[in-house]
C-alpha cells in the first residue's frame, strides 16, 4: 500500500511539477522510500531568496506512518536542529493524518519557516533570540545562513560534491 501511494504521489509530482513553483520533489531513482525536496524560503522572511534542500526518509507504513524529514540545508531556525536538521513539527510527529501528502508537508515547513514555534525550540539559541525581540543578531544570523548555505549556487555545489564523491 505504502508503494502504491508513493507511485501515486510522483505521479501527482510528475503532472504538476509547475502547479507549486516553491517546491520541487525529487524521488530517488533506485529508492522510491527517499525522496528530497528543494524549497524556496517563504517571502518578506530571513530565508527569502533562499533554496533549502530536504531529505525524506520514508517509512514502510507510510501513510499510515509520517516520513522522517530532515534540512539538508543549514538553517538557523528555532524549530530545527542546526547540526542535524531534525524539524520539530506536530504533523510530523503526533499531528500526523494519512491525508498528508509529501508536498503538503514541504507546504507546513515552508509556512513554520515564516512563523516558527516557541513552544516548541530544537535550536535553544534560535528560539530564545528568536523570540524575545527578534533582535537584529538572530537576522543577521538567519540572513548569513540564508546567504551561505540556501543559494542556488551553494545548492548546487553541495549536489555536485554529492555526485563527484
Amino acid at each position: 500500500a505504502s508503494r502504491a501511494r508513493l507511485f501515486k504521489e510522483l505521479k501527482e509530482v510528475q503532472r504538476e511539477k509547475s502547479a507549486d513553483p516553491d517546491i520541487q520533489l525529487i524521488c530517488d531513482d533506485s529508492n522510491i522510500f527517499k525522496w528530497t525536496a528543494l524549497i524556496k524560503g517563504p517571502s518578506e522572511t530571513p530565508y527569502e531568496g533562499g533554496v533549502f534542500q530536504l531529505a525524506f526518509a520514508i517509512p514502510e507504513q507510510y501513510p499510515l506512518l509520517p516520513p522522517q524529514v530532515r534540512f539538508l540545508t543549514k538553517i538557523f531556525h528555532p524549530n530545527v536542529h542546526f547540526k542535524t536538521g531534525e524539524i520539530c513539527l506536530d504533523i510530523l510527529k503526533n499531528a500526523w493524518s494519512p491525508a498528508w501528502t509529501l508536498q503538503s508537508v514541504c507546504r507546513a515547513i515552508i509556512a513554520l519557516m515564516a512563523h516558527p514555534e516557541p513552544d516548541s525550540p530544537l535550536n535553544c539559541d534560535s528560539g530564545s533570540s528568536f523570540f524575545l525581540l527578534m533582535t537584529s543578531y538572530v537576522l543577521c544570523s538567519c540572513c548569513h545562513s540564508t546567504s551561505n548555505y540556501a543559494t542556488l549556487k551553494a545548492t548546487i555545489f553541495y549536489h555536485f560534491t554529492i555526485f563527484l564523491n
